[in-house]
C-alpha cells in the first residue's frame, strides 16, 4: 500500500485523473444484492420490468410461478402458471402486456396489463423448449428454442396472426435472444457453442444475412439485452460476469457479479440504468448501475 501511494505522486496529473475516473466507473458497476438469497428457486430466469418499475422473474418460491419485486425489493407471487407450465423468458410490449415463454407447455402466454389472468397467446407443440423471447419495436415476438439433449436449437417468430413460424433450424443450443434498439437486427447466442449470431430483420419480420458476431473461448452464455446505444449485455454463465459488447463486437467492459451463474438480465430503476441480473446459483437478483438505459425500457416508457 505504501509503495502504491508513493508511486501515485509520480504519475502525471492527466493520467492520474483518467485513472481516478476509471476507478469511479468501476465502482459504479459493482454488483449488489437486490433480493434475498434463495427467495427464488434455481430456475430464476426471464427478468422484465413493467411501466411502473416493478420487476418480474419466473419461479419465485416454487417452480411454475411468476414473482413480482417492487422497486423497494419486496418480492411476492404475482401469478401461478396453469397446469404443469413453467416459464422462462418474460417481456413487456409497449402497451404494458406481459408475454411469457412456457418451456414445458410449448406456449407463449399473455398477461394483459392491469390483470393477473394468464392466457395462451400462441402455441406450437413441436417446439423443443421455448426458452427466451424478444420483442421488436413493431411488436413481433422472437423465440429461442434449444434442445439441450442434442445440443441443437431453432429460432421462431410469432406472426401477426399469432402463429408460431419457424425461422431457422439446425443451429446450436439457441438461448439468449435480443433485438437491436432500431429493430433492424436480431442477436441470438448458442450457449454450448459459445457463439453470438447477428441477423438482419426484413420488412416482413423474418431474418436474413446471418453473420457470426462474437465468439468466446470459455464459459457459457445465457440471456442478453441491449442498452439504448445498441451495446449488448451478455450473461456469462459459470464465469459470473456480464460482458458488455459494442455494436461493432468490441468488448467494452466485464462486470463481476457475486454469484457464478447469471441466467438473464433486464434494465429498470428510476431512469432505466439499473441492471437486474437473475442468479441461478443464488436464487436471487443482483444489480448494478449501467452507463445507459435499456433499449426495451426506453420503448415502453
Amino acid at each position: 500500500m505504501n509503495a502504491l501511494l508513493k508511486s501515485s505522486f509520480t504519475i502525471p496529473f492527466g493520467i492520474l485523473f483518467l485513472f481516478q475516473v476509471s476507478l469511479c466507473t468501476s465502482q459504479q458497476l459493482q454488483s449488489v444484492d437486490f433480493t434475498e438469497e434463495n427467495a427464488f428457486t434455481g430456475g430464476i430466469e426471464g427478468p422484465a420490468v413493467d411501466q411502473e418499475g416493478n420487476l418480474y422473474a419466473v419461479n419465485f418460491a416454487e417452480n411454475g410461478t411468476i414473482g413480482k419485486v417492487t422497486p423497494d425489493g419486496e418480492a411476492s407471487v404475482f401469478v401461478k402458471l396453469p397446469g404443469k407450465s413453467i416459464g422462462n423468458g418474460i417481456r413487456f410490449d409497449t402497451e404494458g402486456n406481459m408475454f411469457i415463454a412456457d418451456y414445458t407447455g410449448h406456449n407463449v402466454f399473455q398477461v394483459k396489463k392491469g390483470t393477473a389472468k394468464v392466457s395462451v397467446w400462441a402455441h406450437r407443440s413441436d417446439m423443443s423448449q421455448p426458452n427466451d423471447l424478444a420483442i421488436s419495436p413493431n411488436g413481433t415476438i422472437y423465440l429461442s428454442d434449444p434442445n439441450w439433449v442434442e445440443n441443437t436449437g431453432r429460432l421462431w417468430m410469432v406472426d401477426a396472426t399469432r402463429q408460431i413460424v419457424l425461422l431457422e433450424e439446425g443451429m446450436g443450443t439457441t438461448n439468449g435472444i435480443e433485438v437491436s434498439p432500431d429493430g433492424r437486427h436480431l442477436y441470438v447466442n448458442e450457449s454450448v457453442q459459445r457463439i453470438v449470431w447477428k441477423y438482419d430483420i426484413t420488412a416482413e419480420g423474418k431474418i436474413a444475412n446471418k453473420t457470426k458476431f462474437l465468439t468466446f473461448a470459455d464459459f457459457g452464455m445465457d440471456g442478453m439485452r441491449c442498452d439504448e446505444k445498441g451495446n449488448l449485455y451478455i450473461t456469462r454463465y459459470d464465469k459470473g460476469t456480464i460482458a458488455i459488447v459494442s455494436p461493432e463486437a468490441v468488448l467494452i467492459k466485464e462486470v463481476q457479479l457475486k454469484g457464478k451463474k447469471p441466467s438473464n438480465i433486464a434494465f429498470g430503476g428510476a431512469n432505466g440504468k439499473t441492471c437486474y441480473v437473475t442468479m441461478a446459483d443464488r436464487g436471487c437478483f443482483e444489480s448494478f448501475r449501467a452507463d445507459y438505459a435499456g433499449a426495451q425500457y426506453k420503448r415502453i416508457h
